[in-house]
């Protein structure tokens, strides 16, 4: 069977719909499916864009009716520790304005429904990442320690426990550090105390990184940002490894988050990030068609152009 493996959709069900109808997926008693394809998510299905419900509409139940497979992204993690009361009061992710705002859109489609809570234990159930053998799938970061660590004290599946819940949103745990890697990427601290300030206009010390990049030697190239910000970026030489281990020998590994722009294409011989900024004008949801190789054909991405940018639901 081959799979067709879809970045971060972030709300964009009428996008969403014209990517599957591209890829040949057909409507059958409500669900998405393909005669001898699957599809795999990489995860943020929610925020920032139109149609909230409409994504969910679609991707739920191709995924419970087996014609696709998904892991989460930082996004439903954010949900879930957003919706999820702390023991001695709180939430596991705090309701302050930052917080609230990234997560108004999705907040304003389901809070005080019926269906909220339901729809925040099914995000619990989708897995932190996805070994198929011949094929990886994970929203930011394939880290082998972090996954092996996870999967040797909590579950070999990369499910999210309660236990791994709580450890993995307190700061300091290496569950915390742990999950971070898988849904965000990989950090490392800036040289000198020096800092940054992100696109949201928050200062950061710490810059994500490009850690299957082996030729970025110095902060400002191995920085994952836009080129505007980059410019905040010291040209030291980095201290201490920014790299994860991810040979060109191991199978195909595919993520999103990461809001590339341009002509989709390989970031190495076997890795392959498929974010292209849907939510963002002039942005792309992007699929790749994976029919078994181990070495990434660049003619196979598929991309489709959002369509939908008002603030309405729209399916």
């Amino acid at each position: 069977m081959g799979y067709d493996i879809i970045g971060d959709i972030h709300g964009h069900a009428r996008t969403l719909e014209a990517l599957l109808e591209t890829l040949g997926y057909s409507l059958v008693d409500g669900a998405y499916r393909h005669p001898t394809r699957k599809v795999v998510f990489l995860g943020d299905f929610i925020d920032r864009g139109p149609a909230q419900r409409g994504v969910i509409r679609i991707v739920r139940p191709m995924i419970d009716a087996g014609h696709a497979l998904a892991v989460m992204g930082n996004h439903e993690f954010n949900a879930i520790a957003y919706a999820t009361p702390r023991a001695g009061g709180g939430f596991f992710r705090e309701h302050n304005a930052h917080n609230y705002q990234q997560h108004k859109v999705f907040l304003d489609a389901y809070e005080y429904t019926q269906d909220y809570h339901e729809l925040i234990d099914w995000f619990g159930r989708l897995p932190l990442w996805l070994d198929l053998e011949e094929l990886r799938i994970v929203h930011a970061c394939w880290d082998h320690v972090a996954i092996g660590r996870i999967a040797e004290k909590y579950d070999r599946y990369g499910s999210l426990s309660n236990s791994l819940l709580y450890a993995s949103c307190t700061p300091g745990n290496w569950e915390f550090r742990a999950v971070e890697t898988l849904l965000k990427g990989k950090e490392i601290p800036l040289p000198r105390a020096q800092s940054f300030t992100d696109k949201d206009g928050i200062t950061r010390h710490n810059i994500r990184v490009r850690w299957w990049d082996r030729g970025a030697t110095n902060y400002r190239d191995a920085f994952l940002g836009t080129e505007s910000m980059a410019t905040a970026i010291p040209e030291d030489d980095i201290e201490g490894d920014h790299l994860v281990e991810y040979s060109h020998d191991d199978v195909p590994v595919f993520m999103g988050h990461y809001w590339l722009t341009g002509t989709p294409a390989p970031l190495a011989p076997n890795i392959a990030c498929l974010d292209y900024s849907v939510a963002k004008p002039g942005g792309k949801l992007v699929a790749y068609r994976w029919d078994g190789e181990r070495v990434l054909d660049p003619e196979k991405f598929v991309a489709e152009t959002a369509v939908e940018f008002a603030l309405t639901e729209t399916l």
